[in-house]
């Protein structure tokens, strides 16, 4: 694709990347046929090719409408049409340049702006979230309707976690909605590593890894985040540990960018690029491990039963986005659990996004909600007794339509152990 950026455009600190991506573009149109917005709306501007031209249009200097805004808006970020895009163009990358510049040069009306910033407030920040949500579980029978089912239920208490024992080390993202929605997440992965050797250093001053920032446009305040936590984990960095272990793959998809997002930043470039290598998703780790013992305790008889039970339930994984596009880890979970002895139900349309993509859900409600539907039909079609997923979003949004349950994988796994 031919470029001609305008002199202001070619002032932004990204520039040279834009034009690097738009060029690598042939507009093929591939795209589309996996985008699931172009799916749903069947309007070319709702989809990746579209959204490209609306983007080169801008950075060219042609004008930038409220509409261009809505269009960008309605972009998943899914990266689904990434894997599909036979050019490697690097969509998601484009499109943050984008956004940003378009939120520049447009403003949003005052609720907008209002829900936005209040989002970028409160999901990053653990104690006020929770504090958020015990209040409307604690009122959620008074809240009508549809905003009354959107409050997620009050999640179990985790069990204690091991602790720390053994030579090898691994460190941990905590998450900033995790601790409260599904607290047990971590905790589970932490027994389960703990059973294979490793353990986990507790570094709680790691916070959000600055994806909701980030992608609410307010990149700046992502970055710091990042920046906060590469200082949080550099001591347990250079003391030796192994990896940092997300549980949640849209957080890990953030964390593997470090490198890239930090790297003209000339005190953290280096850090970051290194951080960035050491980042891995659970199932990297598992399935890099001898399982073989896991194996044996999942198939050894539970107390008062002839077998574990666990392995008998029928299950059916759902692939977030973030997993299997952004980090290309499709299918690494579903092989661990088969390893494991469970059974999975085949899942129709595996690949496409289940409508949480972050705070999308809550900025474009009526399309998630939609989404989430057709989903949950391809989950369920299978007959499963129980969905598992990777990702905190994936988890609590598919689990809000109170169908089938919705778990993270490695809940049931140390479940299934003795």
């Amino acid at each position: 694709m031919q470029t001609n950026l305008s002199d202001a455009a070619q002032t932004l600190a990204r520039a040279d990347e834009a034009e690097q991506i738009l060029r690598s573009c042939v507009h093929c149109g591939f795209c589309n046929a996996t985008c699931p917005t172009y799916q749903l709306l069947g309007n070319e501007l709702d989809g990746p090719r579209g959204r490209i031209y609306l983007i080169k249009q801008m950075l060219e200097g042609e004008p930038v409408t409220r509409q261009t805004q809505l269009h960008l808006d309605r972009c998943l970020s899914c990266r689904n049409c990434e894997t599909t895009c036979p050019s490697g163009v690097t969509y998601h990358a484009l499109l943050d340049i984008g956004r940003a510049e378009v939120e520049r040069q447009v403003g949003r009306p005052a609720a907008e702006r209002l829900l936005r910033e209040g989002l970028r407030q409160v999901i990053p920040r653990s104690a006020v979230f929770g504090a958020l949500l015990a209040s409307g579980q604690s009122l959620r029978r008074f809240v009508p309707g549809a905003l009354g089912r959107k409050i997620p239920r009050r999640a179990a208490r985790p069990k204690p976690r091991p602790a720390p024992r053994h030579p090898r080390t691994m460190l941990m993202l905590e998450g900033c909605v995790q601790p409260t929605l599904s607290p047990n997440t971590n905790a589970a992965a932490a027994r389960v590593l703990d059973r294979l050797g490793i353990s986990i250093v507790d570094v709680r001053q790691a916070g959000c890894c600055g994806a909701t920032d980030y992608h609410l446009n307010a990149q700046q305040a992502g970055l710091e985040r990042a920046r906060r936590n590469i200082d949080a984990w550099w001591p347990a960095i250079e003391a030796g540990a192994e990896a940092i272990v997300q549980t949640a793959s849209g957080c890990g998809a953030f964390v593997k960018e470090y490198g890239h997002l930090l790297r003209d930043d000339p005190r953290y470039a280096s850090k970051a690029q290194r951080v960035a290598g050491l980042a891995r998703d659970l199932v990297e780790v598992l399935a890099n491990e001898p399982l073989g013992r896991l194996q044996e305790l999942h198939q050894e008889p539970q107390a008062g039963s002839t077998s574990s039970g666990q392995a008998q339930r029928k299950i059916a994984f759902h692939c977030p986005c973030t997993l299997q596009h952004a980090q290309k880890l499709g299918g690494a979970v579903e092989s661990v659990l088969r390893r494991l002895g469970f059974e999975l139900s085949a899942v129709p349309d595996s690949h496409l996004c289940c409508g949480s993509a972050g705070t999308y859900s809550i900025t474009q409600p009526e399309l998630a909600r939609t989404l989430r539907d057709q989903r949950l039909d391809a989950l369920e079609s299978g007959k499963p007794e129980l969905i598992v997923t990777a990702n905190i979003g994936c988890q609590t949004h598919l689990d809000g339509a109170g169908r089938t349950p919705v778990r993270h994988w490695i809940e049931l796994v140390e479940a299934s152990l003795p």
